[in-house]
C-alpha cells in the first residue's frame, strides 16, 4: 500500500471514529436527559403539594388576625400563618419554575450552572419553609382555635409555650444540622432530607457526562 493510501485510509478511520463519538455522546446526553426529568418529578409533586398548603396557610392565617383584631396573640398568630403562607407558595413557584424552564439541550456547563441554583433554592426553601414547621404546627393549632367564635382573650395556657420552645430548639438545631452538612459527601441518612437528593442525583449524571466529552 502506497502512502498516500494509507493516509487516506487513516483519515477514514479517524472520520469513523469522530462518528461513532459524537454518536454514542448523543445517545448518552438522551439517556441522562430522560433520566434527569425523572429524578426531578418527585420534586415537582412536592413543590405542588407546598403550594397548596402554603394557599391554606394564607386561607387560615387570613381568617384569624380579621376574627381577633383585638387579641394580641392570635392577631399575630394569623399574620405570622399568613406570611409562612405566602412564602410556602413563593419558594414553590421560584422552585417549580427553576426546574421545569431547564434546558437539557444547553451545553453541559450551562445545566451544570442551572442545577446548582436549583439545588441552593431548594435547601433554602428546606431551610424557610420545611425546618420552621417545629413551630408552625404550634401556630395552626392556634389558628384554628382562633377561628372559634368562643375564643377570648386570656392567659395562653403552658402547653404552648412548651410546645414553642421545644419548636424553636428544634429549627435552631435542624438549621445547625443543615449548615454542617451542606456539600458533604454522605449517606441520605446523615443528612437532613431537604428534597433536593433528585438535583443532587442530577448533578452527578451532568458531572459524568462533562468527563466523557473531556476525554
Amino acid at each position: 500500500m502506497e502512502l498516500d493510501d494509507l493516509k487516506t485510509a487513516w483519515q477514514a478511520l479517524d472520520a469513523r471514529l469522530a462518528r461513532h463519538d459524537r454518536l454514542q455522546l448523543a445517545l448518552l446526553h438522551e439517556r441522562r436527559t430522560d433520566r434527569a426529568r425523572r429524578n426531578l418529578r418527585p420534586l415537582l409533586v412536592g413543590m405542588a403539594l407546598q403550594a397548596l398548603l402554603g394557599v391554606g396557610l394564607v386561607v387560615l392565617g387570613i381568617a384569624c388576625w380579621k376574627q381577633n383584631t383585638g387579641v394580641p396573640g392570635l392577631f399575630a398568630t394569623g399574620l405570622l400563618l399568613h406570611a409562612f403562607g405566602v412564602l410556602h407558595v413563593a419558594f414553590a413557584g421560584i422552585v417549580c419554575g427553576l426546574a421545569t424552564t431547564a434546558d437539557y439541550d444547553a451545553p453541559v456547563l450551562a445545566i451544570q450552572k442551572r442545577l446548582r441554583l436549583l439545588l441552593r433554592m431548594q435547601v433554602l426553601n428546606s431551610a424557610a419553609c420545611g425546618a420552621p414547621w417545629w413551630i408552625l404546627w404550634v401556630l395552626v393549632v392556634i389558628g384554628f382555635a382562633g377561628l372559634s367564635p368562643a375564643s377570648a382573650a386570656g392567659p395562653t395556657p403552658a402547653w404552648i409555650w412548651i410546645s414553642l420552645a421545644i419548636g424553636l430548639a428544634g429549627t435552631i438545631a435542624t438549621w445547625a444540622w443543615m449548615a454542617r452538612t451542606a456539600g458533604k459527601p454522605g449517606p441520605l441518612l446523615a443528612r437532613v432530607d431537604d428534597g433536593a437528593d433528585g438535583i443532587r442525583r442530577n448533578l452527578h449524571l451532568f458531572d459524568d457526562l462533562e468527563r466523557f466529552e473531556r476525554d
